[in-house]
């Protein structure tokens, strides 16, 4: 999809104070800028290989050693533990207690949403918020990094997380081989609403990326780079920071965090 520059800020804050049901489907680029790094960027875990995505992410690997995945939770938590926030995070908390945006659709699993005060989230690959063991089938729920960082601490040689019975506590993340969160859910959301903002993902993860095919509704998408979905009178691409952009819509629609 090419670049489409008519989208200036005001414009933007123009539609967002004129629409009724604004839904926001997020994506890694939401993130990064707050230090958690693109899984697919230049320097994420399938360019650098740092870990075998394979070993890290596939169900069927996570059911017969635990450990591959629980050495990558390890890291993740540690960083993701001391980061806040981006403004985008929070400018999408404020759309919400304004009544202009109705809801959130992210791919990202690193509760960032949640830490800025927005309620309605629809995770699609699900997060570190809750997980279930696999051996007696507790749920556990609200759980913070701090909480996954002192149980895999307890672990005598590797940081696997363990519930009370021994078994393995899976984090309620979608692993590959595994479906997608809410997805109906998701679908319903972006096909009733009246203005659609594609934030910071380049939409070429499926199937998050056939949400925007569900509407004919103005639909904004943010992203450095290149975009996976095909043109339309009612899609624009602006390809610019995206903090630095609804910094600038911020200014016009006069709110503030």
């Amino acid at each position: 999809m090419s670049v489409d520059a008519s989208i200036s800020p005001g414009e933007l804050s123009e539609m967002l104070k004129q629409a009724k049901k604004v839904v926001a489907l997020t994506g890694a680029g939401l993130s990064t800028s707050a230090g958690i790094p693109d899984f697919r960027g230049p320097k994420g875990l399938y360019v650098s290989r740092r870990y075998d995505p394979q070993k890290v992410f596939e169900i069927s690997w996570f059911r017969r050693d635990p450990s591959y995945f629980y050495e990558f939770a390890w890291d993740f938590a540690t960083m993701a533990s001391e980061i806040t926030p981006t403004f985008s995070h929070e400018f999408l908390c404020t759309l919400s207690g304004k009544g202009i945006l109705c809801g959130i659709v992210t791919q990202n699993i690193d509760l960032l949403h949640q830490e800025a005060g927005s309620e309605r989230v629809i995770e699609l690959h699900g997060s570190f918020g809750s997980a279930t063991c696999l051996k007696c089938g507790q749920r556990f729920f609200n759980l913070t990094y701090r909480w996954w960082l002192d149980l895999m601490g307890k672990s005598p040689d590797k940081p696997v997380a363990r519930c009370g019975c021994k078994g393995v506590l899976k984090p309620d993340i979608v692993f590959f081989g595994e479906a997608v969160y809410r997805y109906d859910e998701a679908e319903e959301l972006i096909r009733e609403c009246d203005l659609l903002l594609v934030l910071g993902s380049s939409l070429n993860v499926t199937p998050a990326s056939l949400l925007p095919y569900v509407t004919n509704a103005p639909t904004i998408i943010i992203n450095r780079g290149s975009i996976g979905l095909g043109t339309a009178s009612h899609r624009h691409l602006v390809n610019a920071d995206l903090d630095d952009y609804l910094k600038e819509v911020a200014h016009s629609m006069e709110i503030a965090r």
